[in-house]
């Protein structure tokens, strides 16, 4: 685990009382993320909304955040992230926002401060396709969707 890697953070205009994304124990792999909305927002069932999180990043070269759903809200209020997980590259420095999406009964409300997502750090690579003609043999070929089952 690189415990080195450093990366610059800043919160955007009146955000300086939202923390910064931190690891709630030891062995995490994501930061949890909060929301920075300016008052309370109510999202229904089956609807979306954009929440801001009230910080902007910027990666070091090879390196990519993922945002990602946290599983307590999903389990307990059906509560996840339309676009998940999503990539935050390291050359975008505008401010980070959560597609949120209500697959509850009841409505959520959003509060100022509350955890409502994480980011984990990935280091990227870029490949250079090759085109061919023929590709390798494999035990599965061109099985799909649900092609295991037995």
């Amino acid at each position: 685990m690189e415990n080195n890697l450093k990366a610059f953070i800043k919160r955007t205009p009146g955000n300086e009382d939202i923390p910064l994304p931190r690891y709630m124990s030891a062995m995490a792999a994501g930061m949890d993320i909060f929301a920075a909305v300016v008052t309370e927002e109510i999202i229904e069932p089956g609807q979306r909304k954009k929440i801001p999180a009230g910080i902007q990043i910027s990666l070091p070269e090879g390196y990519e955040a993922q945002i990602r759903p946290r599983s307590g809200l999903a389990l307990h209020q059906g509560i996840t992230l339309l676009n998940s997980p999503g990539t935050i590259d390291a050359d975008y420095r505008g401010e980070i926002a959560l597609i949120v999406i209500n697959h509850g009964q009841e409505p959520f409300v959003v509060k100022r401060g509350m955890r409502l997502a994480q980011m984990v750090v990935q280091k990227i690579c870029h490949l250079q396709w090759v085109e061919t003609a023929r590709l390798d043999e494999t035990s599965r070929g061109s099985g799909g969707f649900g092609h295991t089952k037995k």
